[in-house]
């Protein structure tokens, strides 16, 4: 194969066959490489809060999946509190592990991401009340270059999702730009003056 010449996207089987199997009116969209939610929506021109960022969360030495929307952080005591008030026993370590560990937990192959589907991995699944707010959203499938849109409550129902608000707006620290002043020295080089 010439080294120009791009390899082709590795469609999401798994997720194909799973929402084939449910029934779901959905639509798969192509897009350029994303690795996170964020850029996902951005390349696909979408409204941050339309797009699901997946995450993988240890709650003592339980995983359970979370989604929130892209535009959003985690709040990770509220999320113990509804993890807890959820399986009615209190969670004492809530972590979000590390790739390596991600990957092993729940055999995700190095071409593969994480799937926003937590019945692929027999997880239970959180979802912050925010993603409510929109009738479709899109989610990530198992390829770093499909996602899936379909509809939030079709979503909640296949996934059997429990429900809780653990998500916060992200702040974002605004940087200013100051250009440089140049000035030459007695000597011709050129010192910089912020």
């Amino acid at each position: 194969m010439p080294k120009n010449k791009k390899a082709k996207a590795k469609l999401p089987a798994k997720v194909i066959k799973y929402l084939d199997k449910a029934g779901l009116k959905h639509s798969l969209i192509e897009h350029k490489t994303v690795y996170t939610a964020f850029d996902a929506a951005k390349t696909m021109k979408r409204k941050f809060s339309e797009v699901a960022k997946t995450l993988l969360v240890k709650a003592d030495r339980d995983y359970y999946l979370v989604l929130v929307s892209a535009e959003q952080n985690l709040d990770l005591e509220k999320l113990k509190t509804a993890i807890s008030r959820e399986r009615k026993s209190k969670v004492k370590v809530l972590k979000i592990p590390n790739e390596k560990i991600i990957k092993e937990t729940l055999k995700v192959k190095k071409d593969e991401s994480l799937s926003a589907f937590a019945g692929l991995y027999r997880k239970p699944l959180f979802i912050d009340r925010a993603l409510l707010k929109v009738k479709k959203a899109v989610f990530a499938s198992d390829s770093f270059n499909y996602s899936v849109e379909l509809s939030v409550k079709d979503f909640i129902r296949l996934e059997n999702a429990a429900l809780a608000s653990f998500g916060i707006k992200k702040k974002v620290k605004l940087v200013s730009v100051k250009k440089a002043k140049v000035k030459l020295n007695r000597s011709g080089s050129k010192s910089r003056k912020s």
